[in-house]
């Protein structure tokens, strides 16, 4: 639809023309059952003022327009409609108008979705809008400064659950089949952030009672679950109310301000795009929380992780949100550190730490290092470059960012500029001039020269530590910084408070620390006088406690220390800095795969953090498939299946390290012959694995490895779609359907992908995924149509599904073929971008990523044969 992608100049615009009041939405879903109906009735009555009476503007809406009536006229919704957007001419002062419309029922997460539960045919519905989708449901102003106080009311079954952002005011029973639901005012929020949910969810309730901060005022904050009723059984809602209790005690006293929202409801959704959606009174997560099989501990940590990120945004984002998506770090980067920092200090999960290094700092140094890399600070356009920036950058740099400036600050100044943020600008729009005023005050330092350092270039900056010793002591110590913005090419030294750490095998063979140094690195060179005369420790860590972001490489003597002995570094987030260095070093092909595999061979069994586990068993296979030799492939997977199965007999019977084991072999035999002959004994009942506990979604990992091995059996997975008749059944019957190295399989699978509507956007995902299992022989043959396919899906398809095919079916997966930028496909890629210069950013951006994924798979593999 015309109209779509609006403006950062537009938005500007719009907002110095108008000041929102009030929303009040209608929607009738009482037809929600009938898959016949595509559509449901919207009407949206907003108040608003206009600062230049005369003057005109628009309201955004996607869906069929069939009256408008704006300060009591009645308009021709033919002649006002636009494209995607609804012209408003000749505004008074104050202004009324009323939009109603039919709006389509969404399969893509996107708007309001509506999905059937295979499990027993209910139907279940809940909205998602970020950055852009509430103009899928109702009339709005779209964009985040013009805010309002929204009123929904809602038609449904009279035997659904309704809940919306804010609590129930009233219900009306309508017909023998049908209820209204209303719902109390909200406080002044974003579009974006409102929220309907409607079905028959299961729903438990509970409460947190505290008090507000230092004020000592008494509060009462009813919480509230939701998840699919066929999933109640599994719903553990007891922790998560726990997790829930634990998160509002520690941001009311972080924080000292109460919590802006009322109620506090929490709903696990299906076939959900995000993790989770911070909608004040009623915050969304994907419905993979709800554990339906074993769970490890790290998957509940990162549960946890997700619900304290969330709370977190009630008050960077719900209260206080950006002026536009330039400024989205303002919450993300906040939400993404003080998670983490809730995490760690309020629940049982202390190496909360350990996970953010380990998973999602290792996703920004790969952000940080495509061509598409932007600063933290961005400069987005439109709305199609703000859907491609929630990204590792916005996410766990500017996290990462700001737990160095944590440090840099100290934590109280910190905390007093959160709360000096919150009480400035509550119910308000900022961008970063007004965090870096309160940061100012609070710390009585000028931060501009930091915030243009660290929030305004691009790229990962590097440490490493330049010794010389003599008779095993240091007679220098030199902390180098190389960064360079790669969109600039100018040399951006970052400051950097850092603890310079020293670890030396012990009595008993441990490698302990044995001293440390803080050194704040400043420019290219950073002498470190204090470690003159210090004995050479066995291993130099730059970045000790992993106070800032940036790569890290060693000298010599702490390379080979943790090449030989990385498994006895005892503490564990030293380690897990260790090695997500060595992995950027095994991407950058300056370590090759081969000695990356061994250190994960030594570090991995004596790991006992499953989330580490899981990150090294996963980064082997990736080093594996794609940036080794063809060559040295089959002897490394021969090698690695080997490995793991040794690790799943070998761990403690029913433990989360043995689940993690098993996972991790499952997904290797999707590319190693010998794993899946593993797999294959332990279904047939050929091996028993002492603990091993073969549940629905283990089964699934196992099938879709021997599928795309071609050793399922005839029948097999039907039977055991059967057997589990789930929605994570579905989907994981159509990643195994799609892996089997079938031709036949794979054009039909290409076909529904690429030229089809019938898939949800979950089930969209597995056939992606599944197809991209097979040989060069057999999808060789979508290379072409893929390049020739890619305009065509931008234009036919919503972003989100359209995102979805182009980055999961660009054919990444090369073997070296002389020089890598030679590569057939490198070579066609070109072809595409210099053909489609003026093709939509947010495609070439995917097809950019994709390109230099692939360029460094290919390099890392040239480096490997010399």
């Amino acid at each position: 639809m015309e109209n779509e992608n609006l403006r950062r100049d537009e938005a500007a615009a719009r907002s110095a023309l108008l000041r929102t009041e009030t929303y009040a939405v209608e929607l009738d879903l009482s037809e929600a059952r009938d898959a016949r109906e595509r559509t449901y009735r919207t009407t949206t009555t907003v108040v608003f003022t206009c600062r230049e009476p005369g003057a005109s503007t628009f309201l955004d809406f996607i869906g069929d327009v069939t009256a408008v009536e704006l300060n009591g006229t009645a308009l021709d919704p033919s002649a006002v409609r636009d494209g995607a957007r609804i012209r408003l001419e000749g505004l008074a002062g104050r202004n009324t108008v009323t939009v109603t419309g039919q709006a389509l029922y969404s399969s893509s997460g996107e708007g309001l979705h509506r999905f059937v539960d295979p499990a027993d045919g209910e139907t279940y519905l809940y909205t998602q809008y970020e950055p852009a989708d509430a103009r899928r449901v109702f009339a709005t102003f779209e964009q985040p400064d013009l805010k309002a106080s929204f009123s929904f009311s809602v038609l449904a079954p009279s035997d659904w659950t309704v809940a919306s952002n804010g609590s129930e005011s009233a219900r009306e029973q309508i017909s023998d089949t049908a209820a209204r639901w209303t719902f109390a005012p909200t406080e002044r929020i974003s579009t974006y952030i409102t929220a309907v949910l409607a079905g028959p969810y299961h729903r438990e309730t509970d409460v947190w009672t505290g008090t507000a901060g230092t004020a000592g005022e008494g509060l009462s904050i009813p919480l509230a679950l939701y998840c699919r009723r066929s999933l109640a059984p599994a719903f553990d809602a007891p922790e998560i109310f726990d997790t829930t209790r634990r998160g509002l005690e520690f941001f009311h006293t972080l924080f000292d301000y109460p919590y802006p929202f009322g109620k506090y409801d929490q709903a696990f959704v299906p076939e959900y795009n995000l993790g989770a959606m911070e909608n004040p009174g009623l915050v969304t997560f994907t419905e993979s929380y709800v554990f339906q099989s074993a769970a490890t501990e790290a998957q509940r940590e990162a549960r946890a992780n997700t619900i304290m990120h969330e709370m977190a945004h009630m008050w960077f984002g719900d209260l206080v949100t950006m002026t536009w998506w330039d400024d989205l770090w303002l919450k993300e980067s906040f939400a993404d550190y003080m998670g983490a920092l809730a995490v760690a200090e309020a629940t049982r999960w202390s190496t909360s730490w350990v996970s953010f290094a380990n998973r999602r700092k290792s996703w920004a140094y790969v952000q940080d290092q495509l061509p598409t890399t932007h600063p933290i600070v961005a400069d987005i356009t439109d709305l199609e470059a703000a859907k491609q920036n929630f990204d590792g950058i916005t996410y766990a740099k500017g996290a990462s960012v700001l737990k160095q400036l944590v440090a840099f600050v100290g934590r109280d100044a910190f905390t007093d500029a959160a709360r000096r943020y919150f009480r400035r600008h509550a119910y308000g729009s900022t961008t970063l001039t007004d965090l870096l005023d309160v940061l100012a005050a609070a710390t009585g330092r000028d931060l501009t020269a930091w915030s243009r350092s660290w929030l305004q270039t691009s790229g990962v900056p590097a440490l490493r530590a330049e010794v010389a010793v003599q008779d095993d002591v240091f007679t220098d110590v030199t902390v180098v910084q190389d960064a360079v913005d790669p969109v600039t090419g100018v040399d951006e030294h970052r400051p950097h408070l850092v603890r310079v750490g020293l670890y030396a095998f012990d009595d008993d063979g441990a490698l302990v620390r044995s001293g440390s140094e803080e050194v704040t690195v400043d420019g290219g060179r950073t002498p470190v006088a204090a470690l003159v005369g210090v004995r050479q420790p066995d291993l130099l860590l730059v970045n000790d406690d992993d106070l800032t972001y940036a790569k890290l490489s060693f000298d010599e003597r702490s390379l080979a220390t943790l090449l030989t002995s990385i498994d006895r570094l005892e503490d564990p987030l030293a380690r897990a800095t260790c090695l997500t260095a060595l992995w950027s070093s095994t991407r950058d092909a300056t370590l090759p795969v081969p000695s990356y595999v061994d250190a994960v061979m030594l570090a991995a069994p004596a790991e006992t953090g499953v989330g580490v586990l899981q990150v090294l068993l996963a980064n082997v296979r990736t080093a594996i498939g794609s940036f080794a030799p063809a060559s040295e492939r089959p002897g490394l997977w021969e090698r690695v299946g080997a490995f793991l199965w040794d690790g799943v007999r070998g761990a403690e019977p029913g433990s989360d390290l043995q689940l993690a084991w098993a996972r991790a072999l499952a997904a290797t035999a999707r590319s190693a012959p010998a794993a899946a002959d593993h797999l294959r004994s332990v279904l047939d009942g050929e091996e028993k694995v002492p603990g091993l506990r073969l549940d629905a979604e283990l089964r699934w990992f196992f099938l879709q490895g021997l599928a795309a091995q071609q050793r399922v059996l005839p029948g097999e997975l039907e039977a055991e779609k059967t057997a589990d008749p789930t929605a994570s059944g579905r989907v994981g019957f159509a990643l195994a359907s799609a892996a089997l190295p079938d031709a036949a399989i794979k054009k039909a699978t290409w076909d529904e992908a690429v030229h089809g509507t019938r898939l949800s956007n979950d089930l969209l995902s597995a056939a992606v995924e599944g197809f991209m299992l097979g040989s060069r022989d057999l999808l060789g043959a979508y290379e072409e149509p893929y390049f020739a396919a890619l305009r065509d899906v931008w234009a036919t398809r919503g972003i989100e599904m359209a995102s979805r095919i182009v980055r999961g079916l660009y054919p990444g997966h090369q073997d070296l073929e002389g020089e890598p930028t030679d590569h057939p496909v490198v070579v066609r890629t070109d072809e595409w971008l210099a053909a489609n210069a003026e093709a939509p950013a947010a495609l070439r951006r995917i097809v950019v990523e994709e390109r230099d994924h692939l360029l460094r798979a290919l390099r890392a593999q040239a480096q490997g044969t010399r």
